[in-house]
């Protein structure tokens, strides 16, 4: 049972030595994935190496004690990271202020507008952003990552925001890349791609599936040392080959950052787009990584949690964070069975900032591109176009403009586009909802669509059901629906509008019913409702609609049917002819 507030007093009470030996490997394991990953995605924010590490020591402590995945894995990830050094930079071109201060800065409000959604209970709205948008945001996001890092690996000068950018400057700089340079980045990349595709050999050695598996994605950290070692032996410091050189040794100092209004409301719009982006991205996975051992998060808890893990990044000079994808499943899969083993993970980081940054000196920047090359191609998935395109063509209009938009304008304009396009597509779809007309299925009890079943219906009965809640965006087309329908069917005495799944009815679509309620009546014809849920009830009675309605409220559908099928023609004229969407009835 989770404990509200504090997740850590649930799996601290069951804590034995079993799970203390899961929760070390798999700590130990994260740890060296971590190591590269860390210092990759604090140059890919566009800040020195050493705080990529600061953000993995206080981050995982604060998760591993508030949140409530028993295996998700808080700190720099790519998405989050190439958001930042968008923010920031736009920041500080327009404003001349410090990078690594707003960089801290932007930390610090993304942890803040967490705590304080957390604290509100506004989990809920993070569901308006669709799971397509941030589909196709995260495998665009993924391809300018990958793009962005290829400078780097060519030992030139380019940059850019965007895929246009981005390739025409490349393009002009590309023949002028650094051989040095190129032989290690491609060497480097060559390695992990290589350890990628040993698994199938570590296995025919006899070497256990799971253990094959997680030695391939701990081979970063081999790669990192192997090159740094021909960097070194080599001496390509001296024929300008760009290396991560000296990093701080030591833990985080912490401090509390500067608070600057102007730059914090700068970084404000950008802030709360990452604290979104990011829990959106950590939830998935969390709920994902606890379906397959029928446990659970609670997405108000984990709002605290990433809060908290962001605002002690910014204390200790790091970098915003989020849970990553790669290394939750290798936490998971390497058997990690409470958030201790981030708690582990936490003291192994501190370590290799107290002990390990020495040697990371002749480490190749190259290597480092490399590392997030291999990371973000994980990323890139279009499977979601072709599958949106067969099943929802709306949902592939979403993930596209998702897509092309943060290719050619960026990520933030890409993501704000893509939500705004998806709240766009869901508006006009539910103004033009599904409306059938119904009839009883022989023998049954049960009415079905009289195009898509052989169904009995009466002539002077209209059953029309509506698919969708009554709103003010598709009270109107429901309205013309029905008239519509009426005109076109002489000698009609009854419409019975069929109300299963209308889970609400706001003050614009009540006032279209009575408004359709009066203009039916004068014409002779009665209108009635069936099957409508008891909250739409309670609304209802609320008002002084039932009073006046010409016809009566039905249980079923089945029972308005035998209800109105024997009663007495009404005395006044039907309506005849067609109708056409805005015509008065006659």
């Amino acid at each position: 049972m989770m404990v509200p507030g504090l997740p850590c007093l649930a799996w601290c009470r069951d804590y034995h030595r079993h799970t203390l030996a899961r929760d070390l490997v798999a700590a130990t394991i994260v740890t060296v994935m971590l190591i590269p990953q860390s210092l990759a995605y604090a140059l890919l924010a566009g800040v020195p190496a050493q705080m990529g590490l600061y953000a993995t020591v206080l981050p995982l402590v604060a998760y591993a004690l508030l949140g409530s995945s028993r295996t998700l894995s808080v700190g720099p990830v790519a998405i989050i990271s190439l958001m930042t050094a968008t923010a920031v930079g736009e920041v500080v071109a327009s404003t001349g202020a410090d990078y690594i201060t707003a960089t801290i800065a932007l930390a610090l409000l993304s942890g803040l507008i967490l705590l304080l959604m957390g604290l509100l209970r506004l989990g809920f709205l993070v569901n308006f952003l669709s799971h397509p948008v941030v589909a196709g945001f995260i495998t665009a996001s993924a391809l300018v990552i990958a793009l962005g890092q290829l400078p780097a690996l060519f030992g030139v000068e380019a940059g850019g925001d965007n895929l246009l950018a981005l390739s025409s400057s490349l393009l002009a700089t590309a023949p002028a890349a650094h051989p040095w340079t190129l032989a290690l980045g491609l060497l480097a990349l060559g390695l992990l791609l290589l350890a990628r595709r040993l698994v199938p050999a570590l296995q025919a050695l006899g070497v256990p599936s799971t253990a094959a598996q997680l030695l391939c994605k701990a081979s970063p950290v081999l790669v990192v040392f192997i090159t740094a070692a021909l960097a070194r032996w080599l001496a390509v410091e001296q024929a300008g080959v760009a290396l991560v050189g000296e990093i701080p040794g030591g833990l985080p100092t912490l401090a509390i950052p500067l608070v600057l209004p102007e730059l914090w409301r700068e970084l404000l719009d950008s802030a709360l787009l990452i604290a979104i982006i990011g829990y959106v991205e950590s939830v998935s996975v969390g709920k994902t990584l606890a379906a397959k051992r029928r446990q659970r998060i609670d997405p108000n808890q984990e709002l605290i949690g990433l809060g908290a893990a962001n605002v002690t990044s910014a204390l200790s000079g790091g970098i915003p964070v989020s849970g990553g994808f790669s290394r939750s499943v290798v936490n998971f899969d390497a058997g990690a069975a409470t958030p201790a083993a981030g708690l582990f993970a936490a003291l192994g980081m501190a370590l290799a900032a107290l002990y390990l940054t020495p040697y990371l000196y002749y480490l190749p920047k190259a290597t480092l591109a490399a590392v997030i090359l291999v990371a973000v191609f994980q990323l890139v998935d279009f499977s979601h176009l072709r599958r949106a395109w067969h099943y929802s063509r709306s949902d592939f209009v979403a993930i596209a403009t998702t897509i092309a938009l943060t290719l050619l304008l960026g990520v933030e304009v890409g993501v704000m586009c893509g939500v705004a396009a998806s709240l766009l597509l869901h508006l006009y779809e539910t103004s033009r909802p599904h409306l059938a007309v119904v009839g009883e299925v022989p023998g049954t009890e049960h009415f079905r669509n009289v195009e898509r079943h052989q169904v009995v219906t009466h002539p002077g009965i209209i059953s029309l059901r509506v698919d969708e809640s009554l709103y003010f965006a598709n009270a109107g087309y429901i309205e013309d629906a029905i008239y519509g329908r009426v005109a076109q069917q002489p000698g009609v005495r009854h419409v019975v509008l069929m109300c299963p799944a209308v889970n609400a009815i706001d003050l614009s679509a009540l006032e279209v019913l009575e408004s359709v309620n009066q203009r039916l009546a004068e014409a002779g014809v009665k209108l009635h409702l069936s099957e409508v849920k008891g909250p739409v009830m309670d609304c209802l009675g609320k008002t002084d609609f039932l009073s006046r309605l010409s016809g009566e409220v039905f249980l079923s559908q089945h029972q308005a049917v035998a209800r109105l099928s024997d009663a007495r023609p009404a005395q006044a004229q039907p309506l005849v002819g067609t109708f056409q969407a805005g015509e008065s009835l006659p």
